[in-house]
């Protein structure tokens, strides 16, 4: 199961990376303080579609995040490496916090 660059996925292996990095996605983007996944290179690429932030290998799922300003990164990364074992179990997490957003409340201004 690749989904970086190189060779496409045989076309019955696509749907369940699809899924599973859909899955991955969602579990990811609900945790506290996950603000989105990163856009950018690192993604998984479909015949039709891009699932910026989650990038599966055969043992590995890496998750690029953006998180919001607050606690600490060691929490957050521990929270989204719990959420996205939960849909991949048996696969090493990593879990990439690319940036800090942006959007600061009223205190932080």
């Amino acid at each position: 199961m690749t989904s970086t660059t190189g060779a496409a996925p045989a076309a019955r292996d696509t749907e369940a990376i699809e899924q599973l990095a859909t899955r991955v996605a969602r579990a990811a983007t609900r945790c506290t303080d996950v603000a989105r996944l990163a856009p950018g290179p690192q993604a998984t690429y479909l015949p039709d579609r891009t699932i910026p932030g989650v990038v599966l290998t055969d043992d590995t799922v890496r998750v690029v995040i953006v998180v919001r300003y607050g606690r600490p990164l060691w929490e957050i990364a521990d929270e989204v490496r719990a959420a996205v074992r939960e849909v991949a179990p048996g696969m090493r997490v990593d879990v990439v916090i690319e940036d800090l957003d942006e959007d600061l409340d009223e205190e932080g201004a």
